[in-house]
């Protein structure tokens, strides 16, 4: 194996036989040596394969200003979550986490913290997802002994639902607080609380997600179920009304008009999480 970049002294990349590039990191690894030098294999501490060129080109140039130790524990952090939400991740996470990360113990080492204005909406529909942020929080703390606030658990949590859903961060924070909008609504009209454990409000937030991606990129569902929609309203006639009160609040807030067929899945969904 030969090193076919020198990033800084514990990492180089490397090119495979079928092309493919790999990022390697090791304390030391590239001391002293430049392209075409062989690599000290004993060395090697971790091996990165990002297939995306652009995400492996930023997070080359990451690894220029952060600490091989934070490297390591964020691995660890994507690692952990992998197996505990059994989720595939946009291998962007290994930027954006890192930096996000990095930025975090810096802001905190300077008396800086930001607080999360979504954290109580991201603790409510994202359980799963803040619990791993909780969890990278311990991990941070017994490495470099230092107690990130609740917030940043939030922050992590964004992250990771970004890199389930292949967003951005700021698409992610959008889709966060119009489905707490949408849920307020639903909330409000029935005067009810959620079963937050129920398949039927497990199915529903999913469906909210993907709809917000729909509304933020512009896009619809549209099949033509008037009939069906027709049906539906007639059956259930007050999860129909609140789909009304949405298609409203959609329209004046976001300029996206619902299609039938929208309203049909949304009445669907309200009718089983109100009632089941």
């Amino acid at each position: 194996m030969k090193i076919a970049k020198v990033i800084n002294n514990n990492v180089i990349s490397v090119i495979q036989e079928d092309g493919a590039e790999l990022v390697v990191m090791g304390r030391g690894l590239a001391f002293k040596k430049k392209p075409g030098d062989d690599v000290e294999e004993d060395k090697i501490e971790k091996v990165f394969a990002l297939k995306n060129k652009q995400t492996s080109d930023n997070f080359k140039m990451l690894l220029r200003e952060v600490p091989i130790e934070l490297v390591v524990v964020v691995e660890e952090i994507i690692d952990y979550t992998k197996n505990t939400l059994g989720k595939k991740l946009n291998e962007n996470i290994y930027v954006s986490l890192t930096d996000h990360i990095n930025f975090a113990i810096e802001r905190h080492e300077q008396g800086l913290e930001i607080k999360n204005a979504l954290l109580w909406e991201i603790k409510q529909l994202y359980k799963e997802e803040f619990q791993v942020g909780q969890k990278a929080l311990e991990q941070i703390n017994q490495k470099f002994n230092i107690e990130l606030p609740e917030d940043e658990a939030g922050f992590i949590a964004i992250h990771i639902i970004n890199a389930e859903m292949n967003e951005e961060v700021v698409n992610t924070m959008n889709i966060t607080k119009f489905i707490q909008q949408i849920m307020t609504i639903v909330k409000y009209h029935f005067k009810a609380e959620f079963d937050e454990d129920s398949l039927s409000y497990f199915r529903f937030i999913t469906h909210l997600k993907f709809f917000a991606q729909r509304i933020f990129k512009g896009t619809h569902y549209d099949n033509n179920y008037d009939y069906l929609y027709k049906i539906i309203k007639e059956k259930h006639p007050d999860a129909a009304e609140c789909t009304e009160k949405i298609k409203k609040f959609v329209k004046k807030e976001y300029n996206h008009e619902l299609t039938n067929e929208e309203m049909l899945y949304l009445t669907i969904h309200i009718e089983r999480v109100v009632n089941r």
